[in-house]
This record gives structure tokens, sequence and C-alpha cells, in this order.
């Protein structure tokens, strides 16, 4: 057993890993239940969060990489009385349905946002490669990636 920190949407967690624990599963054991386990290969995108603020795939993280590191999972972004705006877009765009990729689609839309504030559908469509939607054809959730950006910026612009 390997000893880590890692601090998970801002809390810290002090806890023993085996060495070959991926991020993924320690998340979930952390009680992290929006991370999803789906192919445990990086293919499929359901286990995305954001690493010392870079989107990656949890399940091709050893936890003990985490080790002093920050992760964010989308229960950082908002919650059902103050959604973010791309929570928000999704849900209004009809880019939800059984909602197993989304977690990870808007932590990589996310990723994008604070990168890029007017992105165009190509670099969309970048970001959100490699998160499979069995239920959508993706023209949803690009649609909803533009609304929140419209959104943000003009919150962006009523801020200064």
């Amino acid at each position: 057993m390997i000893q880590i920190t890692v601090n998970v949407n801002g809390e810290d967690f002090d806890v023993d890993v085996m060495p070959e624990l991926t991020l993924l599963d320690l998340l979930r054991e952390l009680g992290f239940h929006s991370v999803k386990k789906g192919c445990g290969e990086g293919d499929c995108g359901a286990c995305g969060v954001i690493l010392d603020g870079i989107y990656c795939k949890s399940c091709l993280v050893l936890a003990m990489q985490a080790d002093g590191r920050s992760v964010l999972t989308v229960e950082s972004m908002g919650n059902v009385d103050e959604p973010h705006p791309l929570q928000k877009a999704f849900v209004d765009e009809g880019a939800v349905q059984c909602g197993y990729c989304i977690p990870s689609m808007l932590l990589a839309a996310d990723a994008l946002l604070s990168e890029n504030e007017d992105p165009t559908d190509d670099e969309i469509k970048e970001a959100l490669d490699g998160n499979l939607c069995r239920c959508t054809g993706y023209v949803k959730q690009i649609n909803a990636v533009k609304k929140a950006a419209k959104v943000l910026r003009e919150e962006e612009n009523d801020n200064e």
C-alpha cells in the first residue's frame, strides 16, 4: 500500500492505495459515482476528469499518479439548484438522454471553454472526441456547448 493525498473538488483525501489501483476506481471508492466505469481502456470517455486543469481519462491514470494533485469531477461544476451554464445548456438543448456519457462530456467541454471562449464546431468536435454517446448523434451536444459558450461570454462581459 502507498499513502497518497489527492484533492478532489477542493477537498483533500488521505488514502492508502494499491500500486495498480486506477484513479477511476479510487474516485468511485471515494463516492464520486459521476465518474463512470465504461471500457477501462480509455476508448469510451465515460471516466473523464480534469487533472490539474487538463481533461483526461481516469481509467488510464494510476491513483498514485494523482498524489499531491487536483482532480475535478462534474460535481465541481454545479447542482440542480445552481447549474453551470454547460449543464443548463445540455438540458435545454436535449443533449442529455441516458446521462452515462454526460459528466465526462461536460468536463471536456468545460476544459475547452476555459481555453477557448468561442470555439468552432470543429474545435468542439475535437474536444468531445473520445466521448462515446450511444443515445444521440452529437449534434445536440455541439449545440449545447455553443449555447453555453455564448452565455459564458455574455456573463463575462456583464462582469467587466
